[in-house]
């Protein structure tokens, strides 16, 4: 069950960030690379900072 939840997380977290608009591309490649590469942490930042710093 938990398992489920965290990919599930993950994998929105992913969504967020590929779907999201940024200043620059460059923003949204590193973004992507963190989130993809430290799964655990990435995630947190993404929630923590990332989401701040996307255009609405």
């Amino acid at each position: 069950m938990w398992k489920l939840l965290g990919f599930l997380v993950y994998a929105f977290t992913i969504y967020e960030v590929v779907t999201s608009r940024f200043a620059n591309s460059t923003d949204k490649l590193i973004w992507a690379l963190i989130v993809v590469l430290v799964p655990f942490l990435g995630t947190i930042l993404w929630f923590v900072i990332g989401r701040n710093k996307r255009l609405t």
